[in-house]
């Protein structure tokens, strides 16, 4: 899948991140060929049936990160360990989001990538979960009523 236009304006403030961007990309491109892109004012969505990653350009600084880098954000069922996750956050029960900073093509490694794709299968899962959810039926009583 090609690079869009507006991936590009993503990047007009911070050019030096696109190479980091296009190489996550390719690689979930390559181990989903189904996802779907979409750019936001404020971040890059990949979804197949449902969002299950994020990209950002962080406002904020976070501690022990210095220099420009990606926030590559995903969610899953359960907290990931790992010294390099920078925030993870719980925002309904089932759901932990995880943010990452990526600077080096050498933190797109086997482990975030593992996560990513842990991360789609989990939102399609969701999705299965959703779509089979049986609605609660309301069963009125009948009422007769004689005059």
């Amino acid at each position: 899948m090609q690079t869009t236009v507006e991936e590009r304006l993503f990047f007009k403030t911070r050019p030096a991140l696109w190479p980091l961007y296009t190489a996550l990309r390719d690689k979930l491109c390559l181990a989903h060929p189904d996802v779907r892109v979409r750019v936001s004012k404020t971040q890059i969505s990949f979804y197949h049936r449902r969002l299950f990653a994020m990209v950002s350009l962080p406002r904020h600084r976070f501690s022990g990160i210095s220099g420009e880098f990606l926030l590559v954000s995903f969610g899953l069922g359960s907290v990931k360990q790992d010294t390099r996750t920078a925030e993870v956050a719980q925002p309904y029960p089932g759901r932990v989001t995880h943010h990452v900073p990526v600077q080096t093509l050498q933190d797109l490694d086997t482990c975030l990538l593992g996560w990513l794709d842990e991360a789609y299968h989990f939102s399609l899962a969701k999705s299965f979960r959703d779509a089979h959810k049986k609605k609660k039926q309301r069963h009125y009583p009948l009422l007769f009523l004689y005059i």
